[in-house]
């Protein structure tokens, strides 16, 4: 991979960096336009509040010309290519994103604010990897034949069998939280199925985006297959889950905006899949590894600043350990670094936006109005958009830390007695993501997991998703899954066919 060395900080801007940071445009059809309107908005660089780049702020115009390029190239060349040839240009799409790999992690990097390293190994070699490993489902797509039993008329035969067709044009929404990442989960499967795509990247970090929807050019995938739509929600959001040419909405987001998707997505009928908000719980039982812990905080609960939806933000203890889990993540937390993600020696970088520091803010002020007791009081910079990490003890369950998202480096810590106790407190959320369970012993693992109301339950680790495992959510976490063979349903159409014959 065409990458500084993973753990190197970046001491001068990539020259491509620095000239796609000029003028980053949308992509629709056959290349890199304005917004029809000429308005543009600014995005900023967490590390500084500086302003990075100005972007063309998209409306229902842009949107229009944008669906109306990806029908074209679905109706033209994509969706009729042998699955052969739709891989092949999917696996030149990696290898431009591996040879553009440094570019394209420095702007993660500018745009969302997180480490470098993880955008080097993440970012970049797993939206690679992920293109490659959805490549080859591109030519496993299958139907299966069936037995009927029509009677009717006297001596006829039938034989039946089923279809797996291409949904149509895509509407891809992704977060702010992991850019590149969130674009090829749904971009890739899309590609795979033979359906094209309309992305609108999240407001605040567009750039990966556009340079991913210009590599798909440059790999020889037709114009209009990848399309990218830059602008505010209610702008170039809304119209394009409302487009009439839409024929599927895939959406990873806030609990809240997703519902507004589904019921708009219902109204049209859309198929739909949603990636929603989460509240992860790590169940500790006192018979745990606690060599771990290290792992389960700097993992589990603070990978990426927090801002992941499953993040191990509620840690229940059993009393037997409660002290010393308390005490191990406590050190832990007061040791990481806080500094920009240019530098990968800090493991707490800054915020995506000044809107979601205030948030952030606001939710360790609610949780210290309402009686809850922080154990950190840590500094952090005061240029950018930078929350020091902060642990919790003494939270109810009732309180808004446990069950609003906070979206960032706080976590709560609370004492349980047994098992029975630690299911019902963990599952007591609307929400249904991700949780973990800490134990040595295999019973203990086989008998909880089950009762964990959750997409995905890992056992002595956590926030570690696969490509081949499917990743949702239970309850208001969201709808369908993503990843695997499921991912490419996601895009799939099942059409029955009845041959009558004598």
């Amino acid at each position: 991979m065409k990458i500084a060395q993973p753990d190197s900080a970046v001491e001068q801007l990539s020259p491509a960096v620095v000239d796609f940071l000029k003028a980053p445009a949308m992509v629709i059809g056959a290349g890199s336009v304005p917004a029809l309107s000429g308005r543009t908005y600014p995005v900023h660089n967490p590390a500084t509040g500086e302003v990075l780049a100005q972007v063309p702020a998209g409306g229902a115009e842009d949107v229009d010309a944008a669906v109306k390029a990806a029908q074209a190239a679905f109706e033209g060349p994509w969706s009729r290519l042998p699955p052969t040839q739709r891989q092949a240009a999917m696996l030149r799409l990696a290898d431009l994103i591996e040879a553009n790999g440094e570019e394209l992690a420095q702007l993660e990097t500018l745009n969302n604010g997180k480490s470098i390293m993880m955008s080097r190994l993440l970012e970049v070699q797993g939206t690679a990897e992920y293109f490659r490993y959805m490549a080859g489902w591109a030519t496993k797509i299958e139907g299966s034949t069936l037995d009927v039993s029509i009677p009717i008329p006297p001596g006829m035969r039938y034989q039946a069998f089923t279809r797996k067709e291409p949904v149509g044009v895509v509407a891809a929404i992704t977060p702010w939280n992991f850019p590149l990442t969130m674009a090829a989960w749904k971009v890739a499967p899309a590609l795979a199925a033979g359906c094209t795509v309309v992305l609108k990247p999240a407001e605040e970090t567009p750039l990966t985006s556009i340079r991913l929807a210009q590599l798909c050019l440059e790999a020889g995938i037709p114009e209009g297959v990848v399309n990218v739509v830059t602008g505010m929600g209610e702008e170039a959001g809304a119209p394009l889950v409302a487009h009439p040419g839409i024929a599927k909405i895939s959406f990873t987001g806030s609990t809240e905006t997703g519902k507004l998707i589904g019921v708009q997505a219902v109204r049209d009928m859309k198929r739909v899949t949603l990636e929603l908000g989460g509240k992860a719980p790590m169940i500790m039982f006192d018979d745990m590894d606690l060599d771990l812990l290290g792992v389960a905080a700097g993992v589990g609960s603070f990978f990426n600043t927090g801002q992941t939806c499953c993040a191990g933000v509620r840690i229940y203890a059993q009393k037997g350990v409660y002290d010393r889990v308390l005490d191990t993540i406590s050190a832990v937390t007061r040791s990481l670094s806080i500094g920009s993600g240019l530098d990968p020696r800090h493991q707490i970088n800054p915020l995506v936006s000044a809107r979601h520091k205030a948030h952030v803010q606001a939710c360790i002020a609610r949780g210290v109005e309402q009686g809850a007791k922080p154990v950190i009081r840590g500094s952090a910079p005061a240029d950018g958009f930078y929350v020091a990490p902060e642990l919790f003890v003494d939270v109810r369950q009732d309180m808004a830390l446990m069950q609003e998202e906070v979206f960032g480096p706080v976590v709560t810590v609370t004492p349980f007695d047994d098992a029975d106790e630690a299911i019902r407190l963990a599952n007591d959320t609307r929400f249904g993501l991700g949780a973990s369970i800490w134990t040595t012993d295999l019973n203990k693992m086989m008998r909880y997991v089950p009762r964990i109301q959750a997409g995905t339950v890992w056992v002595n680790s956590h926030n570690l998703p696969d490509q081949n495992m499917p990743f949702g959510g239970f309850k208001q976490s969201g709808i369908g899954r993503e990843h695997g063979r499921g991912a490419l349903d996601n895009y799939l159409e099942t059409k029955s066919v009845c041959v009558a014959f004598r």
